[in-house]
């Protein structure tokens, strides 16, 4: 990989999220040799990303060079690499780029969707993880508006204009208002010879009420401001299948749709390598003590989304939010310079700052502590800290710079089709014509 030698520790950090940007941004000036490695060479703010699949902002507004992280430190490097395995007997990481010894190895890996075993949703559903994917859901959603203005068969017509959305965590509930007042705002103004109330949003949810995470005066209030904005929601509802056109449910319920986005879950990501017993199998997530060590290993941490830190307030890890990973983030920088040092390590106390999520304009729900705010003061909170912990002063001001404008004009400037999108099984019908 090209990293110097050093009589430094060397502390590896696999994963540019949350958790990994945090605990880098710590070690830069400590007397370590840090090196930071990632698939992608940016850091994507995922709270957001529902805004760049709705034409809200464009991917540069949401995502960090990695090599800006490092930058500013002698001692500290970036390497774009996907790990692929670890030799734990050893100290070494095995990528696609070459070989690495570590001292100390955090895993960061963060998760990954969750289809949870239902291979047709896998295979043709929309997956919202990644920036890639974000903009994929944008072109197909625009897309499919083309289409519908020019076709002239009603059940095609509608087919193209049901967006079906499976999950109705944070996620969904964002995103599924965020198209709602893609139908409300644009649509009538772009597509003048297409009737609006044409275009159906149905959001699925497995259990029994809308943002479970959340408190119940919230998921009331979230449901309503859903139901307002013309959102179909159907609780206790669960997807069996979907072939690309035909959603099937455990009830009655069928839709045909040409779009179908998956939020139902995530699963931890791990890297190949680690004793079975340090993993918690039914999560897909490594199990750490108190100070995120990974059961059976001393020098091998996992921080954020990938651990299960078990607790007697969160007896099945905390949540797989921003807050939790970057707390732990900044808390394991503290604890390295400790176990270096041969200080006594301090265990990691997470303090929750609260929970929100915003349905539309001037329309959020937001939990902190036992008080519910819900509205136009819930969603000026949202809006602050999501700027606040943007990073980057441009993405931050960018960012800002469009919620204005989006706010003054009840417009979206970033609906633009940049790549078509075009998925697996369309690309198989196309080359099974041309046989």
């Amino acid at each position: 990989m090209n990293i110097p030698r050093t009589e430094l520790p060397r502390v590896v950090i696999i994963g540019g999220g949350f958790a990994g940007i945090s605990l880098a941004r710590k070690l830069l000036h400590e007397e370590v040799q840090m090196v930071l490695l990632d698939r992608n060479n940016y850091h994507t703010f995922q709270p957001l990303l529902y805004q760049v699949s709705t034409s809200g902002l464009e991917p540069d507004s949401i995502a960090y060079p990695l090599r800006k992280v490092t930058r500013n430190s002698q001692k500290c490097f970036f390497r774009n690499a996907e790990v692929e395995s670890i030799d734990a007997e050893n100290n070494i990481i095995h990528s696609n780029i070459g070989e690495l010894v570590y001292d100390y190895l955090v895993i960061a890996t963060g998760s990954k969707t969750n289809f949870f075993g239902n291979e047709s949703v896998e295979k043709n559903a929309m997956w919202m993880k990644t920036i890639p994917q974000a903009l994929n859901i944008r072109s197909l959603i625009l897309e499919n508006l083309e289409q519908a203005v020019i076709e002239t068969d009603p059940e095609k017509r509608k087919s193209l204009l049901n967006f079906v959305l499976v999950g109705a965590g944070p996620t969904g509930v964002e995103l599924s208002g965020a198209i709602a007042g893609l139908r409300n705002n644009i649509v009538p103004k772009d597509y003048p010879d297409l009737n609006p109330a044409e275009m159906n949003i149905h959001l699925l949810e497995g259990l029994g009420r809308v943002l479970p995470p959340m408190s119940e005066k919230s998921s009331e209030k979230s449901q309503k401001f859903l139901e307002d904005l013309g959102v179909k929601i159907h609780l206790n509802t669960m997807v069996e299948s979907y072939d690309g056109h035909l959603v099937t449910t455990n009830t009655d319920l069928a839709l045909k749709t040409e779009t179908l986005i998956w939020s139902a879950g995530v699963t931890g990501a791990p890297v190949k390598g680690l004793n079975a017993s340090a993993m918690i199998e039914k999560a897909n997530r490594y199990e750490v003590n108190a100070f995120n060590q990974i059961n059976g290993y001393e020098n091998i941490f996992a921080i954020g989304d990938i651990a299960v830190m078990q607790t007697e307030e969160y007896p099945k890890g905390h949540p797989m939010v921003a807050q939790p990973a970057i707390q732990q983030g900044k808390h394991l920088a503290k604890n390295l310079k400790k176990l270096i040092n041969g200080e006594k390590l301090k265990p990691f106390d997470y303090f929750d700052k609260g929970s929100m999520a915003t349905i539309g304009r001037n329309k959020a729900v937001v939990d902190i502590g036992k008080s519910t705010f819900g509205g136009f003061f819930a969603w000026f909170i949202w809006m602050f800290v999501h700027l606040w912990f943007l990073i980057g002063f441009r993405n931050r001001l960018v960012t800002f710079c469009n919620w204005v404008y989006n706010y003054i004009n009840f417009d979206r400037a970033a609906r633009l089709i940049i790549r078509p999108y075009k998925s697996n099984r369309e690309n198989l019908e196309t080359n099974q014509k041309k046989v």
